[in-house]
């Protein structure tokens, strides 16, 4: 390392955060390019209406609406995550459905759009989490999945065609109720090995891997009684060549660290408290581009995370507090959203249906600004409607039946609202340019009335009066 630990510390600052709207339950996020367009798009898992939800982003500013995909009645999918299941190099979707004991695989188009959902039975196991890794060293990425059902872990190993085996179970013991699940060399034998976070019995358990993708019971890490862990992470905290584990304590409101001690078996955990809040989700990067790895926990209950400062030698600053505006924010992913060679967060929350983007920054991330809107905001998009350089900001009102045009000054503050009226119900909004004058313009997608409306842009921030023009029945979606 270039520098002394103590001149790598990282300032902080507050500055803004990117809320989007969203209603029907998020439960995890997934990132990933699904249009090959070089931006990150996001997959979300929406227990509340058995769906996942695809964004697809834009130029890294503003994401599409919501594309849904059925997950299947009843399925209640707990977690999403992405990978390339049939060697096309375009990624697919899979899925943890926990109501219908099963696992849900959505192979990739290369367009931003899936095909059909292909099912995989998990008997009676309650999947609620899931991972992919190779774990029998042929290339192919297999699944892992966290079964609260049976107390066990299952890997469906892939075919590199889209299929996969049937499941093979590994028991976690009675009552261990295994929340999540992650991979790792830890015996540094080139095989890799998979961690567990065992809600039910206070423990992070390690099982070793063979070459042939069979598994060896290896150790039991005790995380103190009530501990609670709900997830857990891999990385090298303390510069090494083995990989230590990172727990979420949410019963005792901290994080656990393990250090490995070289040999397959661990140092005692060391905790770093979370204050007064419940960790949900464990991940782990480097946020403030010093080599070394920091850590980021979700924070149930008390409307922020928590960013843990890594200082390379296994010890970890103490957190500074982000605001998400959510009380629950269950689940978040890692990626570069804007293209600055920063890390950035997308975190979901099932209490406000909001999905919070904290962009990174030097000085740390983004902490929210609110500005106001019309009545109950269904979604939103942006472009520059009066012609100073600068993007602007259009919402699509729901209840008011009109949409919010929020002027931006450059700096992300915008001035107030003009609201424009619609049709019935608005319920998605797009902008593009539709009469050719190099003007932007708006169209709005009117649930209510069965139609669209067009509001066409003076060039000067504010618009035309609607045209309208008949759709089928309830449009919920628009885009240009």
């Amino acid at each position: 390392m270039c520098c002394l630990v103590q001149k790598c510390e990282l300032k902080l600052k507050e500055t803004p955060q990117h809320p989007i709207d969203y209603k029907y339950g998020p439960r995890s996020v997934a990132v990933g390019d699904f249009n090959n367009d070089s931006w990150p798009d996001m997959a979300i898992a929406n227990h509340v209406v058995n769906s996942i939800a695809i964004y697809i982003g834009q130029n890294g500013t503003s994401f599409s609406t919501p594309i849904q995909y059925s997950t299947g009645n009843g399925s209640t999918p707990y977690m999403v995550t992405v990978g390339d299941f049939n060697n096309d190099n375009i990624l697919d979707i899979a899925e943890a459905n926990f109501g219908t004991n099963s696992i849900g695989i959505f192979l990739g188009i290369g367009n931003g759009s899936f095909e059909k959902r292909v099912e995989l039975s998990m008997g009676s196991s309650r999947p609620i989490a899931i991972s992919l890794s190779d774990m029998n060293n042929d290339t192919i990425l297999d699944i892992i999945t966290a079964n609260y059902g049976t107390q066990s872990i299952s890997i469906l190993f892939g075919y590199g065609n889209g299929n996969f085996s049937s499941p093979t179970s590994y028991s976690t013991g009675y009552d261990s109720f295994p929340s999540a699940v992650a991979t790792g060399d830890f015996n540094n034998d080139n095989y890799l090995d998979l961690s567990i976070s065992n809600y039910g019995t206070d423990s992070a358990q390690i099982l070793f891997g063979n070459k042939n993708g069979t598994f060896t019971n290896g150790l039991t890490l005790l995380t103190s009684v009530g501990s609670r862990p709900n997830s857990i992470a891999v990385g090298h905290f303390n510069q090494d060549v083995y990989q230590d584990i990172a727990v979420a304590n949410s019963g005792s409101n901290e994080i656990g660290i393990f250090l490995n001690n070289g040999n397959g078996t661990f140092a005692k955990q060391v905790t770093y408290s979370t204050n007064s809040s419940s960790p949900y989700s464990i991940g782990v990067g480097d946020f403030n581009q010093d080599n070394l790895l920091d850590i980021i926990v979700s924070n149930n209950g008390t409307k922020n995370i928590a960013f843990f400062l890594g200082y390379g030698n296994g010890t970890f600053a103490l957190p500074r507090m982000y605001s998400t505006g959510a009380f629950s924010s269950i689940s978040f992913a890692i990626c570069d959203v804007n293209k600055d060679r920063r890390l950035d967060i997308m975190a979901v929350s099932n209490d406000t249906g909001a999905i919070d983007i904290l962009l990174g920054s030097f000085e740390g991330f983004e902490n929210q600004t609110t500005f106001s809107t019309g009545s109950y905001p269904q979604s939103v998009a942006v472009g520059n409607f009066n012609n100073d350089t600068r993007l602007d900001i259009v919402v699509a009102n729901q209840n008011g039946n009109d949409v919010s045009v929020l002027l931006g000054y450059g700096n992300g503050t915008f001035e107030n609202q003009m609201p424009f009226s619609t049709g019935s119900e608005p319920s998605s909004v797009a902008v593009g340019d539709f009469n050719n004058d190099t003007r932007l313009d708006i169209v709005v997608a009117n649930s209510g009335d069965n139609n669209v409306s067009v509001l066409l842009g003076y060039g000067n921030g504010s618009f035309q009066n609607q045209m309208t023009f008949s759709t089928g029945y309830a449009p919920n979606s628009v885009a240009v």
